[in-house]
């Protein structure tokens, strides 16, 4: 396609900011439910409980981007599948993710069940923190099928042409988990055990919500009996593949982190860089919401071979992630001091002056973070899975080990804090330099697979 027309352009704008809205504000719904788990262990629990949660953090997001590597690789082929027309394929993608979700969830449920104090003794909590940790992981873990179940289905339902149905699904079991949040830590006094447990009917209830859609029979993908073939799975998990080391390579972040801190700062620090991490976890589902929305819209123009279309997506995405990216760095650090007044209930001034400077280093890494998020993401969606695993890569694994073991011996806790700003600002070239390149060699080569 050589032209957008004017018409063309104004119904691709609208699609545009139809399912970029309606992820963000599905993501931002998602990571509202971690900030107010996080609010409410503070003040039903105590520093403990939040020190547990965070050395939690790691394993979650294992389960989760999983989940999610399943969910978008799977449903990037099948939407590509869709615009060429080759229907089986499109079927089979969904089987396959289904399959592997299913085995997967329930792997990580044994294992988080029968090893949890070994576990959490490995990351690093102490008999005090173990106590909290130790209810709190094992209840989570119990639910890892729903949440690998889950990602597949929202991921499908989105890509599916019915992203209001997606964002619905994912704002009623977040709300849900909110209001049960409350109830059972601060009205049942079920503390760590009722966090994880309203955690963990979440994504039992969005599946409820996306019930409808089958039951109503407005799927246009069904499960098919189906072996699983290694180079299919090899395309989901490498079309998947940026979004699970995002999770992941952010559970290693944290966990290394922890170390660090919990050498520099002990247990006050670990507190304090959770209720960041926690914090930071808002302005990143914004990105992540961007992603996700321009994932569907990406696949099936680049299926279509649209690519003046693509390239307009693309545009349009990075922009709006430079500045609602720029937004969230001026809002966190403005509004620093009652974002730590939230947290620190009982007024512990070392608390809340390690958190105080965290916050004033941290977030600027959301300015090139938006960018970093969404040039991967555009990356995936056209079948380029090394650009899309560069990024993600380099600004989530590689960067960060580089610069933890580095930063924090210059400069204490405030060389801790600027590891994610620094790594975030070193990716954005190779980020800029990825999402502009369109080789059609390397596109039908990645095509394939």
């Amino acid at each position: 396609m050589e032209n957008i027309t004017q018409f063309e352009k104004i119904q691709l704008r609208n699609t545009f900011w139809k399912y970029v809205t309606l992820n963000i504000l599905s993501m931002i719904g998602m990571s509202c439910f971690i900030f107010v788990d996080t609010l409410c262990i503070a003040n039903g629990v105590g520093n403990n409980g939040l020190t547990a949660l965070n050395l939690v953090l790691p394993v979650y997001a294992a389960v989760n981007g999983t989940g999610l590597m399943l969910g978008i690789g799977a449903a990037s082929r099948y939407s590509m599948a869709r615009g060429k027309g080759e229907y089986e394929a499109a079927d089979r993608a969904f089987s396959q993710a289904v399959i592997l979700a299913v085995t997967a969830g329930v792997l990580f449920m044994l294992a988080g069940g029968i090893f949890t104090g070994a576990i959490g003794t490995a990351l690093g909590a102490d008999d005090s923190v173990l106590r909290e940790l130790v209810p709190y992981m094992r209840t989570l873990m119990l639910f890892s099928p729903a949440f690998l179940i889950n990602n597949v289905l929202v991921s499908f339902v989105r890509n599916d042409g019915s992203p209001q149905l997606s964002m619905a699904a994912m704002m009623s079991g977040n709300m849900s988990n909110i209001v049960l949040d409350i109830l059972f830590v601060f009205g049942f006094k079920w503390e760590m055990f009722g966090a994880a447990f309203a955690t963990g009917l979440s994504p039992v209830i969005s599946m409820c919500v996306l019930s409808l859609y089958f039951i109503k029979k407005k799927n246009h993908f069904k499960y098919q009996r189906s072996h699983l073939k290694i180079k299919e799975v090899t395309g989901i998990v490498l079309l998947g593949g940026a979004s699970f080391v995002t999770e992941v390579s952010a559970g290693i972040v944290i966990l290394m982190f922890n170390f660090v801190i919990l050498d520099i700062g002990g247990n006050t620090g670990v507190a304090a860089y959770g209720v960041i991490a926690n914090i930071a976890l808002i302005a990143a589902a914004v990105f992540t919401g961007i992603a996700q929305g321009i994932q569907p819209l990406v696949s099936r123009k680049y299926g279509e071979g649209k690519y003046k279309e693509v390239g307009y997506i693309r545009s349009h995405g990075l922009i709006l992630a430079l500045f609602l990216g720029t937004a969230c760095c001026v809002g966190g650090i403005l509004g620093r001091d009652f974002l730590i007044r939230v947290f620190n209930h009982s007024g512990d001034y070392g608390f809340w002056q390690t958190a105080r400077g965290g916050i004033e280093t941290y977030f600027l890494a959301f300015v090139p973070m938006g960018i970093n998020v969404v040039a991967s993401a555009l990356c995936a969606a056209k079948r380029q899975p090394g650009p899309s695993l560069l990024i993600a890569m380099l600004r989530g694994v590689v960067l960060d080990i580089i610069l933890v073991m580095i930063f924090p011996r210059l400069w204490g806790m405030e060389g801790v804090w600027a590891v994610v700003p620094a790594a975030e600002l070193l990716t954005v070239p190779v980020s800029i330099w990825s999402a502009a390149g369109r080789k059609s060699s390397s596109l039908h080569k990645h095509a394939s697979l």
